[in-house]
């Protein structure tokens, strides 16, 4: 193996393909978040998706010693294993529960966003089922995005449903954004209105939440004046902010966060070949050597979620270089031309996501290069990756 390698592969698999996360890198962007919005409003950390791709369950012992007093989740069966691994912090169901699964909703301690009055009898009828006391809900608003929530027609007869419900306490009322990053969408302009309204009826009905939360990533840089109670970052927590853009396409020159990548993704060269000028390489040949070329192998392909959009326009870091992607990225196994780098062989360390001195390649890069967003490469690395979460 070359003397060039940087680090050593994780010690739980041999296959020289992982990603490592730094949960004080996850430590140090919550707290930057919390700063941003101050004391008086409380981060609810998403973890939802297997924490976006860097594994739920450390990420959230991590978030809970930094401070996090509420995580968000998607589903009940992505709050259930946090409980089992101890994690005591308030958890919430962003899309709530389905029909069965009120009974765990009660036993794990999870808070559940309802819409539909059946939400509201079920967890009701659970709790007294079994015992327990009022059970917290968060009632979510469609407030424009058509997508899950109670419109305003609906939110006066929702509201007597909850009334009537025994077990059930309105702990907190939320919408979501569908353009948070546009800093003048008028359709965020009405959202916020919309809600202002659903809260009015809200109360009006005799109903006190204590938590208020509209704002994800995106509403958290753009629109500070619509935070509330409750903020719910999530890919700023991993390292990404989205660009906050203008109708106008001014520049917008609003505070922003600092944070850093919390994964990097690595694997190491397994062969390197050597090609004359006029050798196409990979699966139909679409790429041919211009010169003669040293072709190096990597153990990773769009089977552990390395896009296949990447096929000769990607990049990797190699030694204190740039590799270029040659050829169609294929299920197991991704081709670079190291011919400009200097001394680069079999076993080096490659970088697929991270940075090296002044090289980097983050999920932003691949998001663009492959017509999407770094969300979805994140999500996308697929669980035959060994995430290496480092202190």
């Amino acid at each position: 193996m070359s003397s060039a390698t940087l680090d050593v592969a994780p010690r739980q698999s041999v296959r020289p393909t992982w990603a490592e996360i730094s949960l004080s890198a996850l430590r140090e962007n919550f707290r930057a978040v919390q700063s941003h919005v101050g004391p008086r409003v409380t981060v609810c950390a998403v973890i939802k998706a297997d924490a976006y791709g860097h594994g739920a369950t450390p990420c959230a012992l991590s978030l809970e010693s930094a401070g996090a007093k509420w995580l968000g989740v998607t589903t009940t069966d992505e709050g259930m294993p946090l409980r089992s691994a101890g994690v005591r912090s308030r958890i919430l169901l962003m899309t709530g529960f389905w029909r069965g699964e009120e009974d765990e909703v009660v036993r794990q301690n999870l808070t559940a966003t309802v819409w539909e009055p059946w939400h509201v009898e079920m967890l009701s009828a659970a709790a007294q089922r079994l015992g327990a006391g009022p059970q917290p809900i968060h009632l979510k608003i469609d407030s424009g995005m058509g997508r899950l929530g109670v419109t305003l027609p609906e939110l006066p007869s929702m509201c007597r449903v909850i009334q009537r419900a025994s077990h059930i306490v309105l702990e907190g009322v939320s919408t979501h954004f569908a353009s948070s990053e546009v800093t003048d969408a008028p359709e965020t302009q009405l959202q916020i209105e919309n809600f202002e309204r659903a809260l009015r009826i809200v109360k009006d009905a005799g109903l006190s939440p204590a938590l208020c939360h509209m704002d994800n990533t995106g509403g958290i840089l753009a629109r500070p004046d619509s935070w509330r109670d409750m903020v719910r970052p999530g890919i700023a927590l991993y390292g990404y902010t989205l660009p906050l853009r203008s109708m106008k396409a001014s520049p917008d020159n609003r505070p922003t966060i600092r944070v850093r990548p919390a994964l990097s993704w690595r694997t190491r060269i397994i062969s390197i070949r050597q090609f004359a000028a006029g050798q196409p390489v990979g699966y139909g040949g679409t790429y041919k050597t211009t010169t003669p070329s040293r072709i190096a192998v990597l153990p990773v392909g769009y089977a552990d979620g390395y896009r296949r959009a990447l096929s000769n326009r990607g990049r990797v870091i190699i030694r204190n270089g740039y590799a270029p992607i040659v050829g169609a990225v294929s299920m197991d196994l991704t081709l670079v031309d190291v011919s400009k780098i200097s001394g680069a062989a079999e076993g080096d360390d490659a970088m697929l996501i991270g940075s090296r001195g002044s090289l980097k390649v983050d999920a932003a890069e691949l998001a663009e290069l492959s017509g999407t967003v770094p969300y979805e490469i994140l999500c996308g690395i697929s669980k035959r990756v060994p995430r290496v979460h480092l202190p």
